[in-house]
């Protein structure tokens, strides 16, 4: 193994190969096609909750990032319209989520952190249980009762994205590279009468 100053020099060089073969390679480069599903919406006494689920939204290159310690950031986007017949559709609710992932290679221990009003910091493990954290949106509140129209009708609009990664300054000229693994759902659109 080499020691001194060309170890400074050869490691760069050496990050660089590696994300160049991994962004040429045509396996698994990409997510298959993230996309949302299982939107649900549903009430309390008070508030209008929306759940939904991200599937296919983690690729391998992802996964070693994630392992590297590389912080990663899901950011869902929801909104809430009101139809009006012949005027435009009223934008009633429009809100950003996020969900972050850092790994602590020496605790062994993935973080999940959440932008949720009121939702904790959580840790696991198990990475397949993070990866639920992640891609999961569960009981977001998204309108007041009191603010809906009694046999109105609304639809929901939802997307996830990847947060442009964040990486340290010595390597931030990888970026070009690690951004071939990110991903844009579709928006989803679901409708339903109150």
């Amino acid at each position: 193994m080499m020691k001194g100053p060309h170890n400074k020099i050869f490691l760069p060089f050496l990050l660089l190969f590696v994300c160049l073969v991994s962004a040429l390679d045509p396996r698994g480069a990409r997510a298959e096609e993230a996309e949302i599903r299982d939107v649900l919406i549903t009430n309390t006494t008070e508030q209008v909750l929306v759940y939904f689920r991200v599937t296919d939204c983690f690729t391998e290159e992802m996964e070693e990032a994630i392992h590297a310690g590389i912080p990663t950031t899901f950011t869902f986007t929801i909104e809430l319209h009101r139809k009006r017949g012949f005027w435009w559709d009223k934008l009633e609710f429009a809100r950003e989520i996020k969900h972050t992932i850092k790994y602590d290679n020496v605790k062994k221990l993935f973080y999940v952190a959440f932008t949720e009003d009121g939702k904790r910091p959580e840790q696991f493990t198990d990475f397949a249980e993070a990866k639920t954290a992640m891609s999961d949106v569960n009981g977001v509140a998204i309108m007041p009762l009191r603010n809906m129209i009694r046999g109105s009708t609304y639809y929901l609009r939802a997307k996830a994205e990847l947060e442009a990664v964040k990486l340290p300054l010595h390597l931030e000229y990888v970026f070009f590279f690690v951004s071939l693994w990110d991903f844009e759902t579709e928006w989803i659109t679901k409708e339903f009468v109150y």
